[in-house]
């Protein structure tokens, strides 16, 4: 008789052990190993050929024409923006976020629009009833929108029922946790009953054309719950951000099969959903008077999209000697490091005794290094109480020697910067000439800089 193995599976890298423990040995994880039932062992299938027996595959060229995938526009700019142009049918599209974020409201909005368009959009929660679906869409307005509900959780009960039709255009599982099959044993939300789902629906959305959507839940530190295989066998992952506290949202592609993952969708929580926010910059930049010192503006870049952010930064005597503190929010604590060092060693510039916090108004998050100028901009500013220029953006990256590098689409950003209304720049000396009339301060190190704030 055939003996069923068990076998230990890690939920955040996906990697089989034959026996449990506390930490994974492949990606180093805590607690993270979880019991699923392995496949039947049998002497057959442990000899059995598979060079034979099987059909003959059409192998392809590289050479051959292949029209580019049609696109299911959903109506909401800034999410068609972030996927690539709209959905694909017969794509798999996994979206994640915290708690409360909006990824049910967001989807809800995009199944009303291409319902109201004449597409045909099934949506099924298996978090809430199809009244409390409901009840939402009333609240957003979107209760005359031809979508068709349920409530259901059995991944069987879901394909025999779209099976009876026609295969809707779009299909949204809310959530991908809390579905089952019922051919694994197992809880839902185990890491073999997610699998199993998943790929059932994906296959699905393969034979028939549709677009699938899956909401899927996340960590404590943000990334997607479950084993990483999730992310790979869908075509494209998206990522909600934002904090609650905050009223915009930002959808960002980590995987596409089919775009880019360099764009991201903006929107703010309003009492009628979400809406789409054109101009991003107008969110995270502070209407002020006057000049404040430790603030300066930077020209970040998301894909095609400039975005203005304002950096701001604190920096507190002590007189008892204590320790003194760094904090970063929004921006890399090791980087922030780096530029202090920077302007210690080369600048003469002394924070050892001093706290220093930095802050990415708006509760926006930065990785570019171009905002390393204006991170050395602000907190120069904040040490010396001379606040920077309120019509000047600064961008540049700082390399440990000093030097001030040039930076990608300098012309892209000064552009923006422009059409806001900025009037000068502080730019690496690789910069040419400005965009939109605005004139350029160059600076070839960090010095020149320190010596323009302190009007040396």
């Amino acid at each position: 008789m055939a003996k069923l193995k068990t076998r230990y599976v890690c939920t955040a890298c996906g990697s089989a052990q034959s026996r449990w423990q506390g930490q994974c040995p492949d990606c180093a994880e805590w607690n993270s190993i979880a019991q699923e039932a392995a496949a039947l062992s049998t002497v057959f299938a442990a000899k059995h050929d598979l060079s034979t027996g099987g059909r003959a595959i059409e192998l392809v060229g590289l050479d051959v024409a292949v029209a580019l995938p049609p696109r299911l526009v959903s109506g909401i700019a800034e999410f068609d923006r972030a996927i690539g142009g709209g959905l694909v049918p017969g794509s798999a599209t996994l979206i994640g976020g915290d708690p409360g974020i909006g990824k049910s409201t967001l989807l809800l909005q995009v199944a009303a629009n291409m319902a109201s368009a004449g597409r045909s959009v099934v949506y099924l929660s298996g978090e809430e009833s199809a009244d409390q679906v409901r009840l939402r869409a009333l609240r957003l307005g979107l209760g005359g929108a031809p979508v068709r509900l349920a409530a259901a959780t059995s991944v069987r009960d879901i394909l025999t029922t779209l099976g009876q039709g026609e295969p809707p255009a779009l299909l949204v599982i809310d959530s991908i946790q809390t579905m089952h099959s019922d051919l694994i044993e197992g809880a839902p939300g185990t890491v073999s009953q997610v699998r199993a789902s998943a790929q059932e629906l994906v296959r699905f959305a393969k034979d028939f054309g549709t677009a699938l959507v899956l909401v899927g839940h996340v960590t404590k530190d943000g990334s997607i719950a479950g084993p990483r295989v999730l992310e790979h066998i869908v075509d494209t992952v998206l990522g909600f951000e934002g904090e609650r506290s905050h009223q915009y949202r930002i959808l960002r592609a980590v995987k596409n099969r089919f775009g880019g993952t360099d764009e991201i969708g903006v929107f703010a929580m309003e009492g009628v959903g979400l809406t789409e926010v054109p101009n991003p910059s107008a969110l995270f930049l502070t209407q002020r008077g006057e000049p404040v010192s430790g603030t300066a503006v930077f020209p970040a870049l998301e894909g095609t999209r400039p975005v203005l952010v304002e950096i701001q930064a604190l920096v507190v005597r002590l007189a008892s000697g204590a320790t003194p503190r760094r904090a970063a929010v929004g921006w890399d604590s090791g980087r922030l490091a780096m530029v202090l060092a920077v302007l210690e060693a080369r600048c003469g510039m002394s924070f050892a005794t001093a706290e220093v916090y930095l802050n990415v108004a708006g509760g926006y998050r930065l990785s570019d290094p171009a905002a390393d100028l204006a991170v050395a901009a602000a907190l120069v500013s904040a040490l010396s109480e001379r606040p920077v220029p309120g019509d000047s953006v600064v961008l540049g990256e700082v390399a440990l020697s000093g030097e001030v590098r040039p930076v990608a689409h300098a012309a892209l950003r000064l552009k923006e910067a422009a059409k806001l209304g900025f009037e000068r720049a502080w730019v690496p000396s690789g910069v040419d000439h400005g965009e939109g009339g605005i004139a350029l301060t160059r600076f070839a190190n960090l010095r020149g800089l320190v010596d323009q704030i302190l009007g040396r």
